[in-house]
Order: C-alpha cells, then sequence, then structure tokens
C-alpha cells in the first residue's frame, strides 16, 4: 500500500522481514470521530470500547514496542508502533508480528464517552481484507457481501517507533466505513500510495495482556 523506503541491512533474513511488515503496514484502521456507541451484537461480536478505568485489567496504553502482547488466545510480539495525530486528537497502532510472516495492527484510542460519561478506550484489532484494487467511495460499499455506510474520512499526521516498514514520519489518508451489524471496514494508503484495507475486531476488558523483559 505504500512506497516502501528501502533499507539496506546487513542481514538477509531482516530484510526478509521487513519486507513483509511493509506489505501489511498500511492495512489497518485510522480512527472514526463519531460519539463512541456500542452497536447491536452479532453473534460472538464483542463490545466497541471499555471503561477506561475498569479495575483489575491490563492497560493496553502501557504497551511497549518489544513487549509480548496476548490477544485473547494468540500471541504477538509489538515489532513497532503508529503515534497518530489529527487535529488535535491522538491514537496509538502498534504492529503485532504472530510469526510467520503475518501481521496485525492494534489500535488504541481513548475516547470522550457520550452524556457525561467518563472516557473509554477503543481497543481493535484489524486484519487484512483482500479488496483487488478498490478504492474508497463516498457512498456505501458492498465488501464480501456486506454493505458498510461511509462515516469518515481525512489525512492524519504520524510518527514511527521500531520496525513499520513505514517513514519515520509522514501522512495517511483513511476513508472508515461501518457496517449494520457494527463491523468496521478501514481504507488506508501512506504517502499517496496504493489503498489497502482491513476490518477490525473490537476487543474488550481483559482480552490485552503483556509479557515484559525487565
Amino acid at each position: 500500500m505504500t512506497t516502501a523506503i528501502v533499507i539496506v541491512l546487513g542481514l538477509a533474513t531482516v530484510v526478509v522481514v521487513l519486507g513483509a511488515i511493509v506489505r501489511s503496514a498500511a492495512a489497518r484502521r485510522t480512527r472514526r470521530r463519531e460519539p463512541v456507541r456500542t452497536p447491536p451484537a452479532a453473534p460472538g461480536r464483542l463490545p466497541l470500547s471499555a471503561p477506561v478505568a475498569d479495575a483489575g485489567f491490563f492497560d493496553p496504553r502501557t504497551i511497549r514496542v518489544g513487549d509480548t502482547v496476548y490477544v485473547d488466545a494468540a500471541r504477538y510480539r509489538a515489532l513497532g508502533a503508529l503515534h497518530c495525530t489529527m487535529q488535535g486528537e491522538k491514537w496509538t497502532e502498534y504492529l503485532l508480528d504472530e510469526g510467520a510472516r503475518r501481521h496485525n495492527w492494534l489500535s488504541i484510542e481513548e475516547r470522550p464517552g457520550t452524556q457525561g460519561e467518563s472516557l473509554h478506550l477503543e481497543v481493535l484489532l484489524w486484519t487484512d481484507v483482500p479488496t483487488q484494487g478498490m478504492v474508497p467511495a463516498k457512498h456505501m460499499l458492498i465488501v464480501d457481501g456486506v454493505e458498510f455506510a461511509p462515516i469518515e474520512r481525512g489525512t492524519a499526521a504520524f510518527r514511527s517507533e521500531g520496525n513499520t516498514g513505514l517513514p519515520e514520519r509522514g501522512l495517511l489518508d483513511f476513508a472508515d466505513y461501518r457496517a449494520g451489524d457494527g463491523r468496521l471496514l478501514s481504507f488506508q494508503r501512506v504517502q499517496g500510495g496504493q489503498w489497502e484495507a482491513a476490518y477490525a475486531r473490537p476487543l474488550t476488558p481483559g482480552s490485552v495482556r503483556v509479557d515484559r523483559m525487565p
């Protein structure tokens, strides 16, 4: 999805891993600035967001690059992070390596609640969607037989940390959509590159934990 910056590294295995990261780097979410609300739940679907102050749960805002991250039963390593800003709002996206060149993005954003409610954390796990050259439109899209209505589009600035396969700093364009059952779809491109898309899976409190080296 992006025009990758070629980094000459001494070990060929590192080059292979970096290439895999670049190919998956933009297939993830950006953000939706609409008020937080919990959509109607589909079978087996998790709630959209959770109160920030839930006692007894790991706080995913404390994830660091290099951590071993567990999402439900899956084990990942946090290879890098994107620190994003748009119109004064901030969020973080972590590139998670599952092994065998498989990568996902975990996005974490602190968002205000509605009607005076406390802040909420929106924690989403994003998975690539093969859209075969599809570009985001300003009207409804049909992907895998599901209708998605547009939510928002825009451009955010980012700063990279660790290995993301992206420039140290740059701009990304996004277009976000939601299905009637609450399913999320996001298109994204970096520095005017190729559009890529991803589905989001919201996570509940306690779904994310970390093993950290002392």
